[in-house]
């Protein structure tokens, strides 16, 4: 069964919207998340970032104390950040690449260049009982530098394949099939590659799979572009934040994590 990894951290983005700095306000990632328990979410994300942009430590120490799921810790491979994982003790950590002036995470981890360091900090957090989850692109060499850090998962990142699906749709005028959309030639798609980034996605699915790692995706997925997502084999869990938060907007949170859930139910491994 797939399981879905609900992010809350757009939540928090609209709570620190008006409330920034007053250790208060609303709505409550903490509540979102009960609620995507509730409805069926097997864990929950969030990311504590240097900046505390919106995730704050209270967050997650709620959220460890009364969410009944698995706890997913999103960060940079900072020391800072290390030591309250240590102590917090979540399920999973997910390294992840961080720069201040993004919007949201925009690039896998250079887990080559960062090999020694990654597994440094990947030992620290398995010592501590804590699962260790590398976010990267689909590319052969960051996906054996993975599995030589001795790490338990990848996530890989999608946010090129809902690019190029996004691109696909915009072209067409409506949603690309998914059992076509990587056989679609770049020129058909106005200079987008959508014939490259799913072939990748399911190569790579196929070489963290044989060395050992559990796989998992996210970034950019939605209810549009997950049948064609569909094709890659191997896959554990989805973390998905921004399209269920945007439609809680006008479904509400349960409704947004269920629709999420059946759609789900159609992926075959």
């Amino acid at each position: 069964m797939l399981k879905l990894g609900v992010n809350i951290d757009h939540v928090a983005t609209l709570r620190e919207a008006r409330y920034r700095g007053r250790g208060l306000g609303e709505p409550s990632p903490v509540e979102a998340a009960r609620i995507c328990v509730a409805a069926g979410a097997h864990g929950i994300t969030a990311h504590l970032r240097e900046d505390r942009r919106h995730i704050q430590d209270r967050d997650v120490w709620e959220l460890r104390e009364k969410v009944a799921t698995r706890l997913n810790l999103e960060m940079a491979d900072v020391p800072e950040i290390v030591a309250i994982a240590l102590k917090l003790r979540p399920d999973v950590v997910c390294l992840v690449p961080e720069r201040r002036l993004e919007v949201t995470t925009e690039g896998g981890l250079d887990v080559v260049g960062h090999e020694k360091s990654l597994t440094e900090t990947r030992l620290k957090l398995n010592d501590a009982g804590i699962d260790v989850s590398l976010f990267i692109a689909p590319d052969e060499n960051q996906i054996a530098a993975a599995a030589r850090t001795g790490s338990q998962f990848v996530e890989l990142h999608t946010g090129r394949f809902a690019d190029e699906f996004a691109a696909a749709r915009s072209r067409w005028g409506e949603t690309p099939s998914s059992p076509d959309f990587d056989k679609v030639a770049p020129a058909d798609l106005g200079g987008a590659t959508a014939s490259t980034e799913l072939p990748r996605l399911i190569s790579g699915a196929r070489q963290a799979h044989a060395l050992g790692l559990k796989v998992n995706a996210g970034h950019g997925l939605n209810r549009e572009n997950l049948p064609a997502l569909f094709r890659v084999p191997h896959l554990v869990e989805l973390n998905i934040g921004h399209s269920i938060v945007s439609r809680a907007v006008t479904v509400g949170m349960e409704a947004a994590v269920k629709e999420m859930l059946l759609l789900m139910d159609n992926y075959n491994g």
